[in-house]
C-alpha cells in the first residue's frame, strides 16, 4: 500500500490547504494523474499521482490543513512487498516532476479546467452541487472568471441565495439577521500574514505629503512613448523609480531583521513588491531588480503580475524575494491610511490618491496636485528620524523633474 505524502515544495512551505479532490475513493488512477489541489501561502498546486493504482483511502477532506509529510491518502498499486516504512515515507514526500514544473512555471490560483474555464475551487464545487455546468456560464470576474454568483444565476437561484455548500456563508442558527463565512484560503493567508506581521514587529507609521504636479505632467509627457509600446504608464511605475535612489541612500528601509542570528540583513536587491486587490484576496507579486530597469519595462511587468494575479495565475516566482513594498490605494480612494509591513520586510509605503489642494509657494497660494504617503516601518531596525529621511528623499525626486528624469530612462 503507497501513502502519499503532502510533498515539500520549498520555499520554506510547512503545510497546505486541501482546496480540491479530483479523485475519490475506490477510483483507478494512473501515474502523474492529478489527485488533488492544494493552497500554499504562495501559490497552489496540483499534486499528481505517483503511482498507478486504485485509491483505497482519503485521509484529509477539503478545507483541511495538512502539514508537509503528512499522509493525504493511500493507493493500492499491486506492488507486493511495497515499503510504507520511513524510508517510503521520505520518497513519498518529495516532490515529483510534475509538481516541481507547477512550481515554477504552470499558472496556479486561479484553478483552470482542462477545458479552459476560469474558476476557483470554491466555485466549482458549488456548480457541481448545484448541477450547472461551469462550460456553459458566462463569467462577469476578470479576465472571464466565473464567480459564485454567477453560478448561483446559472442555477436561477439569484445572487441573494446563500450557497449550501461546505465552507461558504451560511445562516447562524437562531439568528437569522446574520450569516457567517468560514475562514479559509487565501482570506485565511492573509490573516494570518497580518496577524504575524503586527504581533511581530514594532510597527510606526509615518505620514507626508508630495507635490505631484511635476509628477503628473511628466507622466502626460511620457503617455503616448508608453502606448506605441503597448503598455499603459500608471502612477505606481513612476513611483517605484522615484523609490530606488531613496532605497540605496537609505539601506536599513531595505532590509530585515533575522532574528535567529539578531542580525539586520541589508538587501543589495532592489525588488519590488506590488500589494494587487483581487477578487479572492491580497496577494504581492514582485518586480525583480527594478533598479535595472527602465519605467516602460517596469509598467509591462506589472501589468503582466497584475493580470496574472486578478486571474489566479501567479507563480512561486512571481511571489518571492521582495525586499520593499509599495501598497497602492489611490484608485480606491481616502485620503491616507497605515499599511502594515509586508513581513519580514523592514516598512511599506502607501500612495493615496492625487488630489487637487492649495500649497503655498514661495509666500503665495497655488493650487497644486498633493498625494499623501504613509511609510509604515519596524522601529526595531529604524528609527523615525530614519524613516522621515527616507520619505523626504522620495519627495524630493518626486518634486525633482531633473531627479526624476534621470531615474526614468
Amino acid at each position: 500500500m503507497f501513502q502519499l505524502r503532502l510533498p515539500d515544495i520549498g520555499e520554506g512551505i510547512a503545510e497546505g490547504e486541501i482546496l480540491k479532490w479530483m479523485v475519490k475513493e475506490g477510483d483507478k488512477v494512473s501515474e502523474e494523474q492529478p489527485l488533488v489541489e492544494v493552497m500554499t501561502d504562495k501559490v497552489n498546486v496540483q499534486i499528481p499521482s505517483p503511482r498507478t493504482g486504485t485509491i483505497t483511502k482519503i485521509l484529509s477532506k477539503e478545507g483541511d490543513i495538512v502539514k508537509v509529510g503528512q499522509v493525504i491518502l493511500t493507493i493500492d498499486s499491486g506492488e507486493a512487498g511495497q515499503a510504507t516504512g520511513p524510508e517510503a515515507a521520505e520518497v513519498a514526500s518529495k516532490p515529483t516532476a510534475a509538481v516541481s514544473q507547477q512550481i515554477q512555471a504552470k499558472p496556479q490560483q486561479g484553478a483552470a479546467s482542462a477545458e479552459g474555464v476560469l474558476a476557483t475551487p470554491a466555485t466549482r464545487k458549488l456548480a457541481r452541487e448545484m448541477g450547472v455546468d461551469v462550460t456553459k456560464v458566462h463569467g462577469s470576474g476578470s479576465m472571464g472568471r466565473i464567480t459564485e454568483e454567477d453560478v448561483r444565476k446559472a442555477a436561477g437561484q439569484g445572487a441573494t441565495s446563500p450557497p449550501q455548500q461546505a465552507g461558504a456563508a451560511r445562516p447562524t442558527t437562531g439568528r437569522p439577521n446574520e450569516e457567517r463565512v468560514p475562514v479559509r484560503g487565501l482570506r485565511k493567508i492573509v490573516a494570518e500574514r497580518m496577524s504575524k506581521s503586527i504581533h511581530t514587529t514594532a510597527q510606526v507609521t509615518h505620514v507626508d505629503e508630495a507635490d505631484m504636479t511635476e509628477l503628473v505632467l511628466l507622466r502626460e509627457a511620457f503617455k503616448g512613448s508608453a502606448e506605441k509600446r503597448g503598455v499603459k504608464l500608471t502612477f505606481l511605475p513612476l513611483m517605484i523609480k522615484a523609490v530606488i535612489p531613496a532605497l540605496k541612500e537609505f539601506p536599513y528601509v531595505n532590509a530585515s531583521l533575522d532574528e535567529q542570528t539578531n542580525e539586520i540583513v541589508l538587501k543589495k536587491s532592489y525588488n519590488i513588491g506590488i500589494a494587487t486587490d483581487t477578487e479572492n484576496g491580497l496577494v504581492v507579486p514582485v518586480v525583480k531588480d527594478a533598479d535595472k530597469k527602465d519605467v516602460f519595462e517596469i509598467a509591462a511587468e506589472i501589468q503582466q503580475l497584475a493580470t496574472k494575479a486578478r486571474a489566479g495565475q501567479l507563480t512561486l516566482d512571481d511571489v518571492h524575494g521582495s525586499t520593499f513594498t509599495i501598497t497602492n490605494q489611490g484608485s480606491v480612494g481616502g485620503l491616507f491610511a497605515t499599511p502594515i509591513i509586508n513581513y519580514p520586510e523592514a516598512a511599506i509605503l502607501g500612495t493615496h490618491k492625487i488630489a487637487k489642494r492649495p500649497l503655498v509657494r514661495e509666500g503665495k497660494i497655488e493650487v497644486r496636485d498633493v498625494m499623501y504617503l504613509s511609510l509604515s516601518f519596524d522601529h526595531r531596525i529604524l528609527d523615525g528620524a530614519y524613516a522621515a529621511r527616507f520619505v523626504n528623499k522620495v519627495i524630493g525626486v518626486i518634486q525633482d523633474p531633473k531627479l526624476l528624469l534621470a531615474e526614468i530612462l
